[in-house]
């Protein structure tokens, strides 16, 4: 599987990056690089990812321990009456003993924790991508809301152009003064969306710092465009290539692991030996003796039938829970899938069509109404085809550049676009 090279491949495929002019300016800004490398730094989903590896390092280093001897002490036949009082008749007995264990229980162990280290490198992988996808996300949207606002400054200027027109008409004669309050009442509008954008580009950037470890932004502008846009792949080679995904992968490691606890539950049936060796001291006479012993556990009453049963019911589970997640991940990336032909389509429109002949009709219509040949309530309707028509195409480049970063979450890579010009 071919995965990330560092942090800086996940969406640089499609994120055209424009390098600051002067170190100043670079210390202020961030690049999606800078973000991606941030997240992978500090993140605290991936060190609580990591720290499960560690975790299950350290049971599998448990699971291969050996079982500990056993020393015993006992005096009979002491503090008693008569021939036993005091410890004249003691007889002292001073033991050692073993568990050794049958069948191959310790290696099973060993597989079991073993293939736990294994499932945890390969959620940490997935931790990883999910990270890096949702940064990516996050860096698009505020790449986003900052054009957005540009293009409100964009027609707020254009407004702060038109009213001293205006403000002359009306002392022409040429227009009433309620023209002039309609065209600082649209201007204002504009205002307001403004705000609402900056509002909603503090919060983009609030969920970027997060992503990279931080509680409040420590960057300044984000740099870079959504202009570049591209055809994708088929859904079919989307879906070959999520078989490779790191929370598909984990399920051969789970399976190794449910096998081996399977085998543990049999294997525990299988009685172990207790070996003992003892030194008995005899106080009447002053004699010694060894005592040796051996212990069989009888496997009577309880076979572990039910831990069986339900080792087996856990293992043909994991068939079922593999088919369910890559179902899930195959929704999401059909969704994804579809949301960046949708945005091609709109996109396509848009730039072909929508935005060309709005730009043209509000450019016929400002001229004409400085002859008075359109009225102010067109010219004011068709600057605001041009607005809606800017802020769809925004919506439109936020979405496909969303879902393509969606995907390169799930398949693990750069997205191959067929790169089209962006205007």
């Amino acid at each position: 599987m071919h995965r990330f090279n560092g942090a800086v491949r996940i969406a640089c495929a499609w994120l055209v990056l424009t390098i600051p002019a002067v170190a100043a300016e670079r210390s202020r800004t961030i690049s999606l690089p800078q973000a991606l490398q941030g997240a992978l730094t500090a993140n605290p989903r991936l060190t609580a990812a990591e720290r499960d590896v560690g975790i299950a390092g350290g049971l599998r280093t448990q699971s291969g321990a050996l079982p500990n001897p056993e020393a015993s002490f006992e005096l009979d036949n002491a503090l008693g009456s008569g021939p036993y009082k005091g410890t004249r008749s003691a007889e002292t007995n001073l033991q050692l003993s073993q568990l050794v264990e049958l069948g191959g229980k310790r290696e099973a162990r060993i597989a079991a924790g073993q293939a736990g280290v294994g499932s945890a490198v390969w959620q940490r992988r997935a931790t990883r991508l999910e990270v890096l996808s949702e940064t990516a996300i996050a860096f698009i949207t505020v790449i986003s809301a900052q054009r957005r606002i540009e293009i409100f400054d964009e027609q707020i200027k254009s407004f702060d152009q038109l009213i001293p027109q205006l403000q002359k008409r009306v002392e022409e004669g040429a227009s009433s003064p309620a023209e002039t309050e309609r065209a600082q009442v649209a201007a204002d509008l504009f205002r307001v969306e403004r705000e609402r954008a900056k509002t909603q580009l503090a919060t983009a950037r609030r969920d970027l710092a997060i992503l990279m470890g931080e509680s409040t932004p420590h960057f300044g502008k984000a740099i870079g465009r959504l202009a570049l846009i591209g055809q994708p792949p088929s859904f079919r080679s989307v879906v070959q290539a999520i078989e490779a995904n790191p929370q598909l992968m984990r399920w051969t490691a789970v399976t190794a692991q449910r096998n081996a606890e399977l085998l543990i539950a049999r294997l525990k049936a299988v009685p172990d030996v207790r070996f003992s060796v003892g030194w008995r001291h005899f106080q009447d006479t002053n004699d010694n003796g060894v005592r040796l012993g051996v212990s069989i556990p009888l496997p009577i009453f309880d076979q572990n039938r039910g831990n069986i049963i339900a080792a087996q019911e856990s293992l043909a589970k994991t068939t079922a829970e593999r088919s369910i997640n890559k179902l899930v991940l195959i929704s999401i990336a059909g969704r994804a899938y579809d949301s960046i032909n949708g945005a091609l389509a709109e996109i396509k429109l848009l730039r072909s069509s929508v935005i060309p002949k709005a730009r043209s009709a509000a450019a016929t219509i400002q001229s004409g109404y400085a002859q008075g040949r359109f009225t102010l309530l067109e010219l004011l309707d068709v600057k605001g085809s041009v607005l809606q028509a800017l802020l769809r195409e925004q919506e439109a480049l936020q979405n496909f550049h969303i879902a393509v970063a969606t995907i390169e979450g799930l398949v693990g890579n750069p997205f191959s676009l067929t790169h089209q010009s962006s205007r």
